[in-house]
Formats: C-alpha cells, sequence, structure tokens
C-alpha cells in the first residue's frame, strides 16, 4: 500500500474513531427496552386486577351493608313492636282492673325479664299507675326511688308522645345497665292524653349489634344517641354520634336507606349505610373501614410487586444475556470496520449465528477480502500511473478532456546517457536506472508533484496539474535542489565502468497547459501539453552548452527569487521563441551555509566542467 495512502487511511480513522464509539450500546437499549414494556404491562396488570378486585370489594360491602341494615332493622322493629305490643296489652288489662295491677304486671315480668317498668300517665306525666319489676331491683340493687327520680326527670323527652309520637330514648345513663325507654300513647285513635312509659333492658338488642368481621353496626335514636351498639361502654355513657357523617346523612335523608363513603374526624375513611325503622325516628347504621375492607386486596399488591420486582430481575438477567450475546458480533463488526479504515483488510471475523448478524458478519469479511484485492490492484496500478490520478481514477472524479491550469513542469536527463549504456549489459542498465529514478522520484512526490512520464533516462513532473500547493514554482526547484543532494550521496563509491557517476540536467518553467486525459479510445493518459511545456524541455537542453545543473525560466524565477540564490545566464534565443529568453541558474536555498557562492563553486560541487564560451 502506498504510503500516500496510509496516511489518508489512518487521518480518517482517528477522525473517525469518536462517531464508532457508541454512546448508547443496544444492550443497554434492550434492556431499557424490555423492562420498559415489561415494566409497564405488569403494572397495568396489577394495576387493573387490583382496580376491579377493589370494585368488586367495595360492592360487596356495599351491598353486605344494605343487607346487614335491612336483617337488623327488621330484627330490630319487630321487637320494638313486640314490646309495645306487650306492654299495651298489660297496660289494657291494668287500666280495666287497677286493683289486679300487679297480677297482671307480674305475669309479664315473669314472661320477659327485661321489663323493668310499666306505667301508664296522663296530661303533665301524672302517673295513672305505674308498676316496677320487684325482683329486678332486688337482684340488681336498684332502689325504687331511683326509677322515680327517673321519670321526674324525662317529663321533657317524653312529651312529644303526647302528639302521637313514639319516643325511644336511652335510659341507660341512669342506671348500671343499658336500658331503653319507649313512650308511646295508649290509642292513637281515641285518648291521646294518656301515654304509656316502659323501661326494658337492652340485652336482646345487644346481642342483635354485635359485631360480626369488619363490620361495625349500632342503632342511633332520633337525637343522635347510641341506642345499642356493640360496646355497651358507649351505650351506657350515653354517647352521641351527631358529628359522625353518616349520622348526620340519616337525619337529614328523605328516604329511609342509603349509603356513601365518608371520612371522621380521625382521617380514617369508611363505607357506611342506613336503614330507617319508621319508628320513632330510630336507625340502624352499618360501616366498615375502608383499610380493614381493601387489607386483603393491598396484601395481593404487595405481593404482586414482590412478583414484579423478582420478574424484572429475572427479565432483566434473560434480556443482558441476550442482548451480549446480540451485541458481542456486532461489536466484532465495529472493531472490523475501524480495521478496514485503518488499511487492515485481513479480518479475522467468523460468523457464528445464522441470523442477520450472521450473514453481515459473512459480508463484511467478503468485503474486507474484496477491498484488500482491490488496494493490490490499486498499489499495482500505481506503480505504472501516478497515485493521485490512480486515486482520482478510482473515485471517478479524473474528468474525460483537458483543463487550462497554471503548472510548474519539470524535466531531467542524464548526461552521456548513451556512453554509458553501451559500456553496460543491458540488465546492469535497468539496474541503476531503477535505482537512480527510485531517489529522483521521491524527491518529486516529497514536494507534491506528479511524475508525468519517464522517457527514456529522462524524468518529466509537473506541480499543480492534479493539486497546487499555492507556489508550485517554489515545490519544483525545491525538488530538483533536492535531487542534486540526493545524487551527490549517490554518486559516493561510483567511478567504475560498472557504476558510473551519474550527472544530470534539469530545467523547470512555469505557466499555463493544458492537463487532461489525452490518447486513444483504446489507451489514454493524464498528462499536460502546451508550449510551458515545450519551453521546460527547451531549457533543460541548455544545461550542457551553460555549464550548469539547474536552469529556470524567468517565469518560475519570479516565483522563487526571494527563497533561492540564482545567477542570471543571460538572454538565450530558444528554438521556437521570437523572443530571447531570460534563463537562470540556481545554486540553492537562501541561507544554507552549504549553499555554492559562484556558478564556480557549483561546478565543482557537482563535478561539470566549464563549457567553452560561445
Amino acid at each position: 500500500m502506498s504510503s500516500r495512502f496510509k496516511f489518508i487511511t489512518n487521518l480518517f480513522a482517528k477522525e473517525d474513531s469518536k462517531s464508532l464509539n457508541s454512546a448508547f450500546p443496544i444492550r443497554f437499549k434492550m434492556l431499557l427496552i424490555i423492562s420498559f414494556v415489561l415494566l409497564v404491562s405488569v403494572s397495568g396488570v396489577i394495576f387493573l386486577a387490583s382496580y376491579f378486585f377493589r370494585k368488586d370489594s367495595e360492592g360487596v360491602v356495599k351491598e353486605n351493608n344494605i343487607k346487614i341494615n335491612d336483617i337488623l332493622a327488621l330484627k330490630v322493629k319487630s321487637d320494638l313492636q313486640s314490646i309495645r305490643q306487650d306492654v299495651h296489652i298489660t297496660a289494657a288489662g291494668i287500666l280495666r282492673n287497677p286493683k289486679a295491677s300487679q297480677a297482671i304486671a307480674k305475669e309479664l315480668f315473669g314472661f320477659d325479664q327485661s321489663f323493668i317498668l310499666i306505667g301508664a300517665y296522663g296530661p303533665g306525666l301524672q302517673p295513672k299507675f305505674e308498676v316496677l319489676n320487684e325482683d329486678f331491683l332486688q337482684n340488681f340493687d336498684y332502689q325504687k326511688s331511683e326509677i322515680q327520680n327517673l321519670m321526674g326527670t324525662i317529663k321533657e323527652k317524653v312529651k312529644k308522645a303526647y302528639s302521637g309520637s313514639t319516643v325511644i330514648w336511652n335510659a341507660s345513663p341512669y342506671f348500671r345497665h343499658p336500658m331503653l325507654c319507649l313512650a308511646f300513647p295508649l290509642s292513637e285513635s281515641k285518648d291521646t292524653q294518656t301515654i304509656l312509659v316502659t323501661l326494658v333492658k337492652l340485652d336482646r338488642l345487644l346481642n342483635a349489634f354485635q359485631t360480626s368481621g369488619t363490620t361495625e353496626t349500632f342503632l342511633i335514636g332520633e337525637d343522635g344517641s347510641v341506642l345499642a351498639h356493640p360496646d355497651a361502654k358507649i351505650v351506657l355513657s350515653g354517647s352521641k354520634l351527631n358529628d359522625l357523617p353518616i349520622v348526620e346523612k340519616m337525619k337529614k335523608s328523605l328516604v329511609d336507606n342509603g349509603q356513601f363513603r365518608y371520612e371522621n374526624k380521625e382521617g380514617a375513611y369508611y363505607l357506611g349505610a342506613f336503614k330507617k325503622l319508621g319508628i320513632g325516628g330510630v336507625g340502624v347504621i352499618s360501616q366498615v373501614e375502608e383499610e380493614k375492607v381493601f387489607q386483603a386486596v393491598n396484601d395481593i399488591q404487595k405481593r404482586n410487586m414482590y412478583l414484579l420486582v423478582i420478574f424484572l430481575a429475572l427479565a432483566f438477567i434473560v434480556v443482558y444475556i441476550f442482548a451480549k450475546s446480540l451485541s458481542t458480533p456486532i461489536l466484532a463488526l465495529v472493531e472490523a470496520a475501524r480495521m478496514i479504515q485503518a488499511g487492515q483488510f485481513r479480518l479475522n471475523l467468523k460468523a457464528t449465528t445464522r441470523d442477520e448478524i450472521g450473514v453481515l458478519t459473512r459480508s463484511f469479511v467478503s468485503m474486507g477480502q474484496g477491498l484488500e484485492e482491490r488496494e493490490k490492484l490499486k498499489d499495482s496500478f500505481g506503480k505504472f500511473v501516478n497515485t493521485d490520478i490512480a486515486e482520482l481514477a478510482a473515485k471517478g472524479q479524473l474528468s474525460i478532456g483537458g483543463e487550462r491550469k497554471n503548472c510548474a513542469v519539470f524535466f531531467s536527463d542524464i548526461r552521456s546517457f548513451t556512453a554509458i549504456s553501451e559500456k553496460l549489459e543491458p540488465e546492469d542498465v535497468v539496474e541503476f536506472l531503477n535505482q537512480y529514478m527510485s531517489e529522483m522520484v521521491t524527491c518529486v512526490k516529497e514536494t507534491g508533484g506528479i511524475v508525468d512520464k519517464f522517457i527514456g533516462d529522462a524524468i518529466m513532473a509537473t506541480w499543480g496539474a492534479i493539486r497546487s500547493s499555492g507556489n508550485d514554482s517554489l515545490d519544483a526547484v525545491e525538488a530538483a535542489v533536492r535531487m542534486r543532494e540526493r545524487l551527490l550521496i549517490f554518486n559516493k563509491g561510483r567511478g567504475s565502468v560498472k557504476k558510473p557517476i551519474i550527472r544530470i540536467g534539469c530545467g523547470i518553467n512555469t505557466g499555463y497547459v493544458i492537463a487532461g486525459q489525452i490518447g486513444s479510445s483504446d489507451k489514454m493518459e493524464y498528462t499536460v501539453i502546451g508550449d510551458t511545456v515545450n519551453l521546460a524541455s527547451r531549457v533543460e537542453s541548455l544545461n550542457k552548452e551553460s555549464g550548469t545543473d539547474i536552469l529556470i525560466s524567468e517565469y518560475t524565477y519570479d516565483d522563487v527569487k526571494s527563497k533561492f540564490n540564482t545567477i542570471s545566464m543571460g538572454e538565450i534565443k530558444v528554438k521556437g521563441k521570437v523572443k530571447a529568453q531570460k534563463i537562470y541558474a540556481v545554486l540553492g536555498r537562501k541561507g544554507d551555509p552549504k549553499c555554492p557562492k559562484t556558478l564556480a563553486d557549483l561546478r565543482k560541487l557537482v563535478g561539470i566542467p566549464t563549457p567553452e564560451k560561445k
């Protein structure tokens, strides 16, 4: 491979090395994408399952609350009506036969031990009769005065019964046992001036309101007082729950039942329902704390989240292994691309899979082999055609036809080459010419020139035909000076018949030429033609009679006079030119201590005899 192509390839490799470094590898993309899909899908399933389970649980709780309320309301209403009926029958019997009041009441007390007092009261709560359960008072150590004092305090509370309503009131705070006070008119149609009042022990109702599972039920009076509750202490304390949203909702409701979600003063959310009994403004309330209801849902969510984390971890491991198996051959292809950019076309790649990656790997190997063959061909082609021209031709950038360009044209020739070649075998001539040409061509390439052609022992080169450095004359003269220096080194140890000393003459001219592909349809070459080329050839031929090795035209001189020491050789009539041409001999670089000071010093340095004056 040519050194110029290696330099360009390495340059591109350095510039593109950063672009080949992936900022976001494919394995991490796959991990993120698949993990995101799993997370979204599984989380969505968990959310939807939990949501519908929560909704189903909420529906079951609400339905259960309604059923419990209906059952309890039916039972409490039945019990209250039974109490009312028993009291009414007993009171009617006593009012018909006041003398037998104790016997009639004792019959009821013996049948139902929950009755403590039965009484009939006229206007102003004047008693018509009042019968106490003596056994209850004796068994639980209550005094008659306590009952009588109570009746004096409830005058305002039972007054509503005179208007035909039923009054149900919690009398428990006045006793050591849960007590219920009922007051209702003796007759709803005839005698509303007489009311019946009874005190009943709440055992039968409290048993119905014992907490079952997560549902809490209680009986609320018209004034918001708790008539029955699973916790007997609440009943005994005479607590009121008017601040409870469900109680407030029930009291304001125009219908006999309802349910809704609410928050209590502690910040806990409940699902509650109420059912009005239609007697004395009493209602049954059932409520369930959401945290308890949805505990199972929350537990399932937690378990599902644990499973999600486990599945994601397993999926992460599996996807990582899969992504690595996918990205490893891709990274190998990336490295192969770097090698190709660096000019290493022989790739040590093997397809390990039969998928698209395997196909791509085999294609990469095949491409590397093709590029290697192409580079070998271009390298071989570059030995016959200039490398720059070969590259332009390979890229299809070499235009057909000619272009007018300003170039520096160079010609060199070996002095007395015919006499030298006669003394050598043809093989020896070819060998020493190859050695000589290699040294001279190197000087042309080092200064950015291209060798146009070899004409026997002569070399034709140009600067600016393909690309220009800005001062092609300077590059051409520098190449000629380097040839002089290389030739001095080349001639060391030479001087025999087999190894004769080589002396050359160089001519340089600068001007406009026609550069392009010239030839026939079968064979073409890239060259330059024009008067500038002809003058450069004429200038080179003047070296022999001038006793010089490097001559330049006045056009070239104008471009290099500030950089090189020259000597004017006068005006010389050149064949093909009407006007005499000014010619200059190049001594060397300005500022170079080894530069010859005079033409005689130059001739002595390069071994040129002084020519006869003409």
